[in-house]
């Protein structure tokens, strides 16, 4: 995790708080180091930016590490409806191979 990023992408966050971009980039910095930090981006973007795709991959596969395996499912087939109504075909196929993964691993239980 590098402070300084936090803080410059915090001063992009305050100056644009309509950028989701921002909100984003900040939740992937505290993805691996601080991941209920980079929950907290993420719900944000999913209520203030629901049609920001980007997010449904990184909080479903957050989710599901947390162990909230129904909010993750539920998160994964928000993302593929939605990219497919943005018909983005490569984040379709990401959140499709994701959640068959999800899937496999849920079998596994």
């Amino acid at each position: 995790m590098n402070n300084e990023r936090i803080q410059q992408l915090i001063r992009f966050v305050q100056e644009e708080p309509g950028e989701p971009f921002n909100v984003y980039a900040l939740a992937m910095e505290y993805m691996n180091s601080q991941p209920e930090q980079a929950r907290t981006y993420l719900d944000q973007l999913l209520s203030d930016h629901p049609d920001y795709l980007p997010t449904y991959y990184h909080a479903a596969a957050l989710y599901a590490e947390l162990d909230e395996r129904d909010k993750a499912a539920g998160l994964y087939e928000k993302g593929i409806r939605l990219a497919e109504v943005q018909n983005n075909q490569k984040a379709l196929q990401e959140l499709q191979r994701a959640r068959q993964a999800f899937d496999d691993d849920d079998d596994e239980w």
